[in-house]
């Protein structure tokens, strides 16, 4: 039996990053928080974006699973920001990948 061949890791995480940028509301809230150079509520962006508090938690959701964006617990809330690091990381992925 013949194995195929696995995807290496920066194929999975460019595909991470791109699933996470694939969405005008993901891309919304990543110029918002990195327009900011702070941290903000989900309760901050609703005002602003056109869909529903909890289709911005599921956006929100899946920009964290990718590492782009992270969340500070300050009860009640969570307020989020980009994850500086992560954000150099993909920019230099990115522009690697689209060379």
């Amino acid at each position: 039996m013949v194995s195929k061949p696995k995807f290496t890791a920066q194929q999975e995480q460019i595909a991470r990053i791109a699933k996470a940028i694939s969405h005008p509301a993901r891309v919304y809230i990543l110029e918002k928080l990195n327009g900011l150079n702070s941290c903000c509520t989900s309760g901050e962006m609703i005002g602003d974006i056109p869909i529903a508090r909890s289709t911005l938690s599921q956006h929100l959701k899946e920009l964290k699973y990718a590492g782009l964006i992270q969340g500070e617990i300050d009860p009640p809330s969570i307020k989020y920001c980009i994850n500086r690091n992560n954000w150099e990381i993909a920019k230099i992925i990115l522009n690697s990948f689209l060379k």
